[in-house]
């Protein structure tokens, strides 16, 4: 190798410690400093994921013991810190910035500013937004509202939003005449929503956390826990200090799932030690794990052909259909073409059926390294094929465990924001309410933007998130978004999507999860829902960043009230007590009975999961083997130029949110202009790390460009290349979708790789 690729690059140089341990203490002090009182700031942080405390607005990854030490972590303490922020973005700041120059704030730099502190509305004149009062922003809202079809408006819905505000959300849509409901799950786990339903007969995972105390085998696809879902390392910390198997399926080497120093191990922390954490680690090509997961089971069905012992035949025949097809396309399936696409050897396939063969409990767990792809939904399925093979749905220690981002993102969809409602939930909304819901669909997140661009959608409403900014091709969404009538946001801070202003735009701030939301003099509580459907409760005992704040059901009752005169909907009993939005959840939606009385206790409750008593949901009454055709992500784009590019989040990063320009564990510090890819690549394309070079993507029929990125040498698997989140997305096309769930394929976009410059980027661009 070139001494060229020793050389060094300005922000780029290896980081050697563990996941976790003293860096990740040295990182939540860092952030409690920058954000927060710090006399405030160590009783907030121990009231995170407490039962008299707020539910973590980071990851969704359920509660252990509520009476360990801390539940928290240091990506959680990031999302708190900068939640609880003493900074503040006031009506004075926003008057003396024009929107057109805070459009040249990158988005660290926009959301750092603080907590937005009172309702605002958008003065084109001026160009600066100018404060409103409540019950005017109401009245405007409800102006476009009543000039507007149903169907020419947009609801979107974060992660964030509780039970209770979502509920009241789509209760508001649904009166006002629309099934249009884009959430920020159509753009992570939409495939396991659709996938799973198909294959189980429920879009949730089917394991709790006290089946990893018995699982005898993890296969973690698709996932960095150490940044995505940091609270699932201590879990996997102990299977790993038990000996039990974790197998990784990962384009990239990603420090915490190699080793991970548990700030709670007083032992690892006074050494300085670490837990190895994966035991066998493949590095699969992006789009490959379809190939993987193929070779697993055809290596699974040769030794049952030798043996008779590797699949559980009672179960397929009492509680499966489809076996057959299943088993003959894996048959016909070649391993020269299974090697081809995975980038992994047959005897690494054969090795993994192995172990899955001798193990009497595994669980997949994944992520958006399997459902962000063309055929995410595909690739649910496929993991399910797997599980049910051995029987590992419905026993102890066994499951498939779909990995949520935003901690109430589960609960949005639990709670009736579907563009796809059921016939059951809208007749039981009609009896409860009396109005009739629209019966049709409405549309998915990508569906909603390409609406907007088109002019058939003339108005968005946005209960938190940072919708444009989160979607592909930023040219398409930008310019959707200022040709609205009106946009709304819901949301604690400013962020890129609010200053693309339509002819109407208001920002309305709302509490956090943080701060104390009294109601009548009362202080309520709200419900989320984890990855592993438990349902508890959160309540904030914080000061609120203004007295201007409102909470999201009273802001989504404002509007309702304004926007429908004639409602029939006691919206302002409901929110005077959240308890009595919880009774209209537990009257229309199965699964919350008693809701009131059970989030009353510690830990909460869990929604019905019946594939667990190998009950299935299907039309047919048991779980569906499926057929995968071939093994190849997309066949649409070949060539030996072509490169396939994931999009990733950094670890100082959540969602869109940034909170520092530093990727720790990646050895990036201080830029995000970087290209990850490996030595085989560079020597291949006659690249050196270093290296200045332009992207373009390799969609027939698009003209896609990301500029002057900085090429860095890392351990990913050949064929693939990695960029961060949102900034990649100007290589996307909206639609370059999984056609199933309407997921973008934000892991396996085709592009081409252009030489800009052999000298090094004297500074990093930010």
């Amino acid at each position: 190798m070139s001494r060229k690729n020793h050389r060094t690059v300005p922000g780029v140089h290896p980081y050697d410690g563990p996941a976790g341990g003293w860096g990740a203490l040295k990182a939540t002090a860092i952030a409690v400093k920058n954000q927060m009182e710090t006399l405030k700031a160590p009783s907030t942080l121990m009231r995170t994921n407490q039962p008299d405390g707020f539910d973590c607005p980071g990851c969704a990854w359920p509660d252990k013991d509520h009476g360990s030490t801390f539940q928290f972590c240091e990506n959680g303490a990031k999302a708190v810190t900068w939640e609880a922020t003493t900074k503040r973005v006031t009506p004075e700041f926003l008057a003396e910035n024009t929107v057109t120059s805070l459009l040249k704030r990158t988005d660290f730099e926009l959301e750092g500013y603080g907590r937005l502190t009172a309702p605002l509305r958008y003065d084109a004149a001026s160009d600066t937004f100018r404060e409103v009062s409540w019950d005017d922003a109401f009245m405007h809202i409800a102006d476009r509202l009543g000039a507007l079809q149903p169907d020419e408006v947009e609801f979107y819905t974060s992660g964030r939003a509780s039970n209770e505000a979502a509920y009241l959300f789509q209760l508001f849509a649904r009166e006002y005449g629309t099934n249009n409901f884009p959430d920020c799950s159509n753009m992570c786990h939409e495939a396991t929503s659709v996938g799973l339903p198909q294959s189980i007969g429920i879009g949730k995972g089917t394991v709790s956390l006290d089946d990893f105390d018995s699982a005898e085998l993890i296969l973690s696809m698709g996932h960095n826990p150490g940044t995505n879902h940091p609270r699932m390392m201590g879990t996997l910390h102990e299977l790993a200090r038990r000996k039990v198997p974790i197998i990784v399926f990962n384009p990239m080497r990603e420090r915490a799932l190699e080793r991970f120093a548990d700030p709670q191990n007083v032992m690892e922390m006074a050494t300085y030690s670490s837990t190895d954490i994966a035991s066998t680690y493949y590095q699969v090509r992006a789009g490959g794990d379809s190939a993987a997961l193929k070779g697993i089971a055809k290596a699974v069905l040769e030794i049952e052909a030798e043996t008779g012992t590797a699949l559980d035949n009672d179960f397929i025949s009492e509680h499966t259909q489809d076996f057959e097809r299943f088993a003959a396309d894996i048959h016909a399936t070649s391993w020269n073409t299974i090697e081809h696409d995975s980038g992994l050897t047959q005897a690494n396939l054969r090795s993994v059926a192995q172990a899955y063969v001798k193990s009497k409990a595994t669980i997949v767990t994944y992520g958006m390294g399997i459902t962000q792809h063309n055929r995410g939904t595909d690739n649910v399925r496929l993991i399910a094929s797997l599980l049910l093979m051995r029987g590992n749905i419905g026993k102890p220690g066994a499951g498939i465990c779909p990995l949520r981002g935003h901690s109430n993102v589960q609960g949005n969809r639990t709670v009736g924001i579907t563009e796809k409602p059921s016939s059951d939930f809208l007749s039981k909304l009609q009896n409860v309410f009396g109005f009739t819901p629209p019966s049709h669909h409405g549309h998915d997140a990508v569906q909603a933007m390409k609406a907007m661009a088109e002019k058939r959608a003339k108005a968005l409403i946005c209960l938190g998130g940072n919708f444009a900014v989160a979607l592909p091709d930023p040219d398409v969404s930008f310019a959707a978004m200022r040709g609205l009538e009106l946009s709304v946001h819901i949301a604690t801070k400013l962020n890129r999507t609010h200053l693309l202003t339509g002819k109407e735009t208001l920002l309305l701030p709302c509490l956090g999860r943080t701060e104390l939301d009294e109601q009548s003099g009362i202080r309520q509580s709200i419900t989320v829902e984890d990855s592993m459907s438990m349902v508890h409760a959160s309540s904030g005992k914080l000061k609120p960043a203004s007295p201007m704040l409102r909470s999201e059901p009273a802001i989504v009752a404002g509007m309702a009230k304004a926007a429908l005169p004639d409602t029939l909907v006691p919206w302002s009993e409901l929110v005077a007590d959240y308890d009595l939005i919880r009774e209209m959840i537990e009257k229309t939606i199965p699964g919350f009975e008693s809701y009131n009385d059970r989030i009353r206790h510690p830990g909460g409750f869990q929604m019905p999961l019946p594939p667990r008593e190998r009950i299935w949901p299907t039309e047919s009454g048991k779980a569906a083997f499926s057929v995968y055709q071939g093994t190849h992500e997309d066949l649409s784009v070949e060539g030996e130029d072509v490169m396939r590019l994931i999009t990733l989040r950094s670890h100082d990063q959540y969602n869109t949110t940034i909170y520092a320009l530093d990727d720790r564990y990646r050895g990036i510090f201080g830029r995000r202009d970087v290209l990850f890819m490996c030595d085989h690549d560079l020597e291949r394309l006659g690249l050196e790390h270093g290296n200045v070079v332009d992207l373009e993507s390799a969609v027939p029929g698009y003209s896609m460009r990301l500029e002057a990125m900085t090429v860095v040498r890392y351990a990913i698997s050949q064929g693939s290349i990695g960029a961060y989140y949102p900034e990649a997305n100007v290589l996307i096309p909206l639609d370059y979708i999984d056609k199933e769930s309407g997921t973008p394929s934000y892991k396996s976009a085709p592009v081409r790789i252009t030489l800009r410059s052999h000298e090094i980027a004297k500074t990093p661009a930010t």
